[in-house]
């Protein structure tokens, strides 16, 4: 690696943290390093014909760049990353510069710099004509097979793919996956611990992509969870019976739903089937706060946050009524639907960073007939675009992993959010790992909270929103 490219790998942090932490991220790790070794003869060779998937803090992305491309494509499916690399790439600015123009062929660095375009999604016009793509490799070979897909069908013919990722998390599936589609795949020598697979040759008979996926769910949980059910059923028509707009009956009315249709994109977690933390939520739901007596008009507007970004102070139109229920880290929309059809006259709201989770989520929702107030790309539901205490219920059930990396960071952020949201006396429901222990935190960040429910593996937990308690106040 030349001095400038190091030069600018120095200098970058694994935003939002000063990389001061011992057991903290690193912002270029040994595969960075060698995938831009390996790669940078090619990169010199079509530097207008550059991708970049899976940046995590941009290294590999300014990394490209001072290696001589003059225009850089990215993708990353956590908006965390796109932070991390707007954050970086203005840290470096002037050492880039220096590194771009010392890796470039005489004459060729563009006068106005080099630079690089963000895209919102896995799409074709991401790898359209491509000739080098650099990725970082998945954790999920779902995750892998959609990008492998995308480069084979669109990139240029002659597109070398190096994906590289730690040896102790590569296995020879994401061989097979990436054979699926290139008919050549190879790997490259070890280094630091880190290893290459090179991809090339996209294969020409391939069918339809196969992301997104779709399945029916009909899990009891789920089932019970819509259309909760009183515990000695009245005789019809007697005293009891569900009224038009119960829950009990579905929407407006309705026949109860048998089960959710669940759509998912490959980065999306546990893909199109219910997860057991979310199995153990929901079957707390005979618990969960009746909202039945208010009653407010279904919300009609939607907003997607890659066209206009909605803020606590830009709200979406309509959320001065209550119900508000937010799935928090929503995944692929499961519990979010779930609150849609149990709460039918309710302002469904849906957040998570990433941008497959937030598609799935959406095209989720749409295939069960809710219309939410708001499918939210953002960290931890910062943009959430309601007020501050105007919540009633938030479920949560955070994530614990960062690529392979344990971190509870984002769940103690999501705590904060569901604190901050919640009106006096909303509640937030969260099921987490047991050793996890975070009801201590929970009381902290919400208020007062209870067991609510434990198996070997998860707990369950009900924390209820005090404005001003000797908790809050003293931060005991």
């Amino acid at each position: 690696m030349s001095p400038e490219v190091d030069a600018v790998l120095a200098r970058l942090l694994p935003y939002p943290e000063d990389g001061s932490r011992a057991d903290g991220p690193v912002a270029v790790d040994a595969t960075d390093r060698l995938m831009l070794d390996e790669a940078a003869a090619l990169i010199r060779e079509h530097p207008d014909d550059v991708v970049v998937v899976g940046d995590r803090f941009g290294a590999l992305t300014l990394g490209a760049i001072a290696s001589g491309a003059r225009h850089v494509r990215t993708q990353t499916d956590a908006v965390t990353a796109e932070a991390a690399l707007t954050a970086n790439s203005g840290r470096v600015h002037r050492t880039l510069w220096d590194a771009h123009v010392a890796a470039s062929a005489p004459g060729s660095p563009d006068a106005a710099g080099p630079g690089y375009t963000q895209h919102d999604r896995l799409e074709p016009r991401l790898f359209e004509g491509a000739r080098v793509v650099l990725l970082q490799l998945p954790t999920s070979l779902a995750e892998l097979t959609e990008i492998a897909e995308h480069v084979a069908r669109y990139a240029d013919p002659a597109v070398t793919l190096f994906a590289g990722g730690r040896v102790k998390h590569m296995t020879h599936a994401m061989n097979d996956v990436l054979g699926a589609s290139f008919a050549q795949v190879g790997a490259s020598l070890a280094r630091q611990k880190s290893r290459l697979l090179i991809a090339r040759e996209p294969r020409s008979a391939v069918g339809p992509l196969t992301y997104p996926v779709t399945a029916r769910l009909t899990d009891r949980e789920i089932v019970e969870a819509i259309a909760p059910r009183p515990a000695t059923p009245p005789s019809a028509g007697g005293p009891g019976a569900p009224a038009d707009g119960d829950p009990a009956t579905g929407n407006d009315g309705d026949t109860a739903p048998d089960g959710l249709t669940v759509v998912a994109h490959g980065a999306a977690f546990a893909g199109a089937t219910l997860d057991q933390g979310t199995r153990f939520l929901l079957a707390q739901a005979h618990r969960w706060p009746d909202l039945s007596d208010v009653q407010a008009p279904r919300v009609t507007c939607t907003s997607d946050t890659s066209e206009a970004p909605a803020t606590p102070d830009r709200p979406v139109p309509g959320m001065d009524a209550h119900p508000v229920v937010v799935d928090l880290g929503c995944g692929t929309g499961i519990l979010a639907a779930v609150l849609g059809l149990r709460y039918p006259h309710a302002h469904v709201l849906a957040s998570d960073r990433s941008r497959a989770a937030c598609d799935s989520a959406a095209a989720t929702l749409a295939a069960n007939g809710v219309r939410p107030a708001g499918v939210v790309r953002d960290d931890a539901g910062t943009l959430l675009p309601i007020p501050d205490g105007s919540a009633d219920l938030v479920l949560l059930n955070p994530p614990f992993h960062d690529r392979a990396a344990l971190s509870t960071d984002a769940a103690h952020r999501m705590f904060a959010t569901a604190g901050r949201v919640l009106r006096d006396g909303g509640e937030l429901w969260t099921v987490f790992n047991t050793a996890l222990h975070y009801r201590r935190a929970l009381e902290r960040a919400v208020g007062p909270t209870e067991h609510v429910a434990q198996n070997p593996r998860f707990t369950v937990t009900r924390s209820v929103r005090k404005l001003l308690t000797d908790m809050s106040v003293t931060g005991g």
